[in-house]
C-alpha cells in the first residue's frame, strides 16, 4: 500500500524533529547536563516516537486493513493487523 504524500511529509517532519531531540540529548550528555534534564528530553523524544508509531498503526488500520478486507482477504488481514498491534504494544 502506497502512503499518501501528506502522510509521508507529516511523518518525515515528526521523525526529523525526534532526531533533533536525540541529537540534543547527545549534546547534553557530552556537556554533562543534569540527569533530570536528560531524562526529561528522553521522555519527550520517546513520547514523540510513540505518537509516530500510533499514526502509522492508525494509517495501517484505515488503509491497509480496509483494503485487505475489501479484497476478500479478511483472515490474513486480521492476522497482519494483530501482528502490528503486538509490535505496537511492545513499544508502548
Amino acid at each position: 500500500m502506497k502512503r499518501c504524500q501528506n502522510d509521508k511529509k507529516t511523518l518525515t517532519v515528526r521523525l526529523n524533529r525526534i532526531a533533533g531531540q536525540l541529537n540534543g540529548v547527545q549534546k547534553m550528555i557530552a556537556d554533562d547536563a543534569a540527569c533530570e534534564d536528560v531524562l526529561m528530553q528522553l521522555n519527550a523524544a520517546n513520547a514523540a516516537l510513540h505518537r509516530v508509531s500510533l499514526m502509522v498503526l492508525e494509517d495501517h488500520l484505515r488503509h491497509c486493513v480496509r483494503e485487505g478486507i475489501e479484497k476478500g482477504q479478511a483472515d490474513e488481514t486480521i492476522e497482519n493487523f494483530a501482528d502490528a498491534l503486538e509490535h505496537f504494544a511492545r513499544i508502548s
